[in-house]
């Protein structure tokens, strides 16, 4: 991790760890991508051709999971493909490329914490009913901030705070 620390606050990121990642999947002069994965995407686990290498994609999750924990804008992406590490699928693979694609146009982002003596503690939720299609379970999503601390990745949790502070 790589700390950077200003009069404005402190930057927590994982620039190079994701610029190794990048590079140890040949994706370092890829194409980045805007989104970390297409708007209501519905992957299962049971559809489509296997993936050729069924270890390859278990270590590429774990490094992503690494790299969430100063890019929660990469978390919902990451836990999805998670849940296929079993059998992975081509689809599966694709999708997180397209993730890989998205860090490239983005490796420096991650955690700002500003240096602000407000500590309090703020908290969004969403939920979707039955949103898995091999299982039908509902999933959630959750954001909390400390003080006045905004994810630099969290841009919908920015602009909904900043909604409701106008209020």
């Amino acid at each position: 991790m790589e700390i950077g620390r200003s009069k404005a606050g402190i930057q927590i990121c994982q620039r190079k760890y994701a610029l190794d990642v990048l590079s140890k999947t040949g994706l370092l002069a890829a194409k980045p991508s805007p989104l970390p994965m297409e708007p209501n995407s519905k992957l299962r686990k049971d559809k489509g051709n296997l993936f050729h290498d069924p270890t390859l994609y278990p270590k590429l999750v774990g490094k992503l999971l690494y790299l969430t924990n100063t890019r929660p804008d990469l978390s919902y992406s990451v836990n999805l493909l998670s849940q296929f590490m079993e059998n992975p699928r081509v689809k599966h693979y694709d999708a997180m490329i397209k993730i890989l694609k998205y860090i490239k146009g983005t490796p420096s982002q991650g955690i700002f914490l500003p240096a602000s003596l407000n500590m309090e503690l703020v908290a969004y939720a969403d939920a979707n009913w039955a949103n898995c299609p091999d299982m039908q379970r509902s999933t959630t999503e959750f954001c909390v901030f400390i003080g006045t601390s905004r994810s630099s990745a969290e841009s919908e949790y920015k602009a909904m705070a900043a909604g409701c502070r106008r209020m």
